[in-house]
């Protein structure tokens, strides 16, 4: 199963709105197959795996490669796989179904699907035709693997993560806004690696007035580029801005102009409107939004004022923090605004996830406890 999920990472840039799956055959206690779920719309990882089934084994067992006339070589044989075989027809067929014509005899699922489509159905089928099934087997792996996946299965909106590079008194910016850089480029790297990993990109109007950023994945290898996401109350954005180059951009705003609207879907940035009471961009609104349209992990690298909302209407899930070994003074801006507290009971607690050395920065993952 680790080996599995070794495999399902081969996934991590490319199948959105897809879960990252993988999967391993073992028969008689040799590894004789094997694969990944590369994109939406390409085989699944099982098939992948049945697809790869090998009739040579080489030495230290490991299988050969093999093609898919082989698959009947599939009999008698275990299968490990990271997340619940699909039961379902979407844009392929059912895994489950595949599994059982092969004459799998024996299935170990990581976890089940959170997907209602097929949430334990997959593995009823299974066990209908006589499969035995395990479900639970590194589980905790799983999920973290898919958590958007599953964040958006039950609840309807993506993961969330608030990207932050700070100064060790805990400031963003520079009282007139300058930011860049506080943390080096080691840093700026391991960053853009979630990125890479991230369906979208999430800023606000003041971070593309102040810095004009591209908010794209540029130290990463990768085939696809995250959605870029701008919250814009007014719709104040210029058609000129560097984050609209190349379409795929969204910008959410509070307030109907046709014109500017126009000028903005010229240069292929699409418009949603989600007004709240207060005339500000409702921000559970637009992640439910981007859940709709099969955004399962979105990276929000925002200031102070975004970020406060972000924090203060719970749409935060995750902090990454990379905190620079410099000072900025009292005068800096600091990395959220989200009210005063007058208690330290009301204080936001965070549990740390990891914490670790970039060079000379230090980068903390963070989430509520």
């Amino acid at each position: 199963m680790a080996r599995a999920l070794q495999l399902a990472e081969h996934g991590l840039y490319t199948t959105t709105p897809n879960p990252r799956v993988g999967c391993v055959l073992v028969k008689d206690g040799v590894v004789i197959g094997a694969g990944w779920h590369e994109k939406a719309g390409k085989p699944h990882a099982e098939i992948n795996a049945l697809s790869s089934v090998a009739t040579i084994v080489g030495a230290g067992g490991t299988a050969q490669a093999g093609s898919a006339a082989n698959m009947g070589t599939a009999q008698g044989t275990t299968a490990y796989v990271t997340l619940e075989p699909c039961s379902h027809h979407g844009r392929t067929p059912p895994c489950a179904d595949a599994l059982i014509a092969a004459g799998i005899t024996r299935v170990v699922v990581a976890m089940q699907d959170p997907n209602p489509l097929v949430a334990g159905q997959g593995i009823e089928r299974l066990r209908a035709a006589g499969i035995a099934v395990d479900c639970g087997l590194l589980e905790n792996e799983a999920r973290e693997l898919n958590i958007g996946f599953v964040s958006r299965m039950t609840r309807g909106r993506p993961w969330l993560r608030m990207k932050v590079a700070m100064s060790l008194d805990g400031k963003t910016a520079l009282a007139n806004g300058q930011s860049q850089w506080i943390t080096g480029l080691d840093a700026r790297r391991h960053a853009h690696g979630w990125r890479a990993r991230s369906c979208a990109m999430l800023t606000g109007i003041g971070t593309v007035r102040d810095d004009n950023p591209r908010l794209n994945v540029r130290d990463i290898d990768t085939p696809r580029q995250p959605l870029r996401v701008v919250v814009d109350s007014r719709l104040e954005i210029s058609p000129e801005a560097a984050i609209l180059a190349g379409g795929n951009c969204l910008i959410a705003c509070a307030v109907s102009n046709p014109e500017k609207e126009a000028a903005l879907r010229r240069q292929g940035a699409d418009i949603v409107i989600l007004p709240n009471p207060h005339g500000k961009v409702d921000l559970p609104a637009l992640m439910k939004e981007l859940g709709k349209s099969g955004i399962n992990e979105v990276m929000a690298e925002a200031g102070l004022k975004l970020n406060g909302s972000l924090l203060r209407e719970a749409c935060v899930d995750e902090l990454l923090i990379y905190q620079a070994p410099v000072l900025l003074g009292d005068a800096a801006r600091g990395m959220a605004d989200f009210g005063e507290l007058t208690e330290l009971t009301a204080a936001k607690r965070l549990r740390i996830v990891e914490s670790r050395p970039v060079s000379a920065d230090f980068f903390i993952r963070a989430r509520f406890a």
